[in-house]
């Protein structure tokens, strides 16, 4: 792979003139494989128009893979932005309205319970198209057992619902879904969920198409995105990145007793089958470290890629408008405690301020991550995006600031 190590960053995300590292980011990527956070990893700078930093490290440990430029990623919950570009498209459009409550097009969500104090009982809110967009809709991620998967991972590796072995396709996975009770009120609150699994299936309604072929027709050829998708060939399958296994007992994520150290071409969640169509807009895509460097190069420029406009600065500045405090609020019990100087927009995570979010990045920075350690940010104000890539578990939110750290304050 061409490597271009431009260091101008010396220059321009400098915050003083003492020259912490030559290589600062390689330092960063270099530390996150010594200390088992990742095995092979890959990030890449962009700024004013240029590809400023694009470096590998990998491990060479028994079990891991090198990566080179055609190397596949699960991106996981990085697929919800796409899912979020895709809803802006329509939105464009003038195809649904964000005040639309959902079961104007999926009737199944019409007559919904909340749970309370008391037990379940009818909800007086209806869920909005907006609740989805921002995590108030009351669904979250689930266990087996109904409780919220985000505090019992590793009880399941993976949520309940989000099962390709369990659906085929999203209207059957939409119904299923719509027998949950929500966890509060529509529109009162935020919690991280499914939601953008469900705004899959609204896309099919809304554009007459199936998700995939939605994402496909107006994102992915656009942009050249041709290795993104929600399935692998066989001859993919070798390109697709083992999973670095680091999960240690009593951890944040990680409430029993239970070690994992390792390398595993298991573990992936998803059968990644084509002839499923379980196509979930939250969790299930794949991509390549050159594809998503394209859809984050098209929001940097405003929504622009080669000239074509693929969703509007009007919608650019809806996604990533505040919707939901950071943490700490005591009315957001679910905000992310490591998000804070952030607040909530279209799942995106928006700095509100820098002092405190102390990423370096410049204020109104935007962007996410994926639960297999894949991050990125777009930062407006500067021009400049930053994405990393790697296949990791534990997901660890300092990844992404500690690479914010090496871009901007080194």
């Amino acid at each position: 792979m061409k490597k271009i190590i431009i260091f101008i960053s010396l220059v321009f995300f400098s915050c003083n003139s003492e020259v912490k590292s030559e290589n600062p980011i390689l330092d960063f990527q270099k530390n996150l494989v010594e200390n088992g956070v990742t095995g092979s990893n890959t990030a890449m700078v962009y700024k004013d128009g240029k590809i400023i930093y694009n470096e590998i490290v990998n491990s060479g440990a028994v079990g891991d893979a090198d990566i080179t430029e055609n190397t596949i990623f699960a991106i996981h919950s990085m697929s919800k932005t796409v899912t979020t570009v895709a809803m802006m498209i329509l939105l464009d459009r003038e195809m649904f309205d964000l005040n639309d409550q959902l079961s104007k097009y999926l009737p199944e969500f019409k007559n919904m319970n909340c749970k309370g104090p008391d037990g379940v009982y009818p909800c007086e809110n209806k869920i909005k198209v907006i609740d989805l967009l921002t995590h108030r809709s009351g669904f979250t991620y689930y266990a087996k057992n109904g409780a919220n998967w985000l505090a019992s991972t590793h009880t399941d590796l993976y949520p309940d619902f989000i099962n390709t072995s369990r659906f085929n396709n999203l209207d059957d996975f939409s119904k299923a879904v719509a027998n949950q009770a929500l966890d509060f009120e529509p529109g009162s609150m935020y919690a991280y969920g499914l939601n953008q699994a469900l705004l899959g299936r609204l896309i099919e309604v809304i554009s007459n198409q199936s998700f995939y072929e939605f994402l496909k027709e107006n994102i992915f050829d656009q942009l050249g995105m041709n290795d993104t998708k929600f399935h692998l060939t066989v001859e993919e399958r070798t390109r697709f990145q083992p999973l670095r296994v680091n999960i240690k007992s009593k951890s944040a994520f990680n409430q029993t007793d239970y070690n994992l150290d390792g390398y595993t071409a298991a573990l992936d969640g998803y059968s990644y089958d084509e002839k499923n169509k379980a196509h979930f807009g939250g969790e299930g895509l794949v991509s390549t470290m050159s594809d998503f460097s394209k859809f984050c190069e098209m929001l940097v420029n405003n929504g622009l890629y080669n000239n074509q406009q693929i969703i509007s600065k009007k919608s650019i500045k809806i996604m990533t408008d505040k919707y939901t405090n950071g943490y700490p609020d005591p009315n957001e019990p679910n905000a992310f405690p490591d998000y804070e100087g952030n607040y909530m927009g279209f799942t995106f995570v928006v700095s509100e301020n820098p002092e405190i979010d102390g990423s370096g990045a410049g204020k109104g920075t935007y962007g996410w991550s994926g639960y297999h350690n894949t991050h990125f940010w777009i930062d407006p104000q500067n021009k400049t995006y930053g994405l990393f890539m790697s296949r990791a578990i534990e997901f660890d939110f300092s990844i992404k600031k500690k690479f914010k750290q090496a871009v901007y304050l080194n």
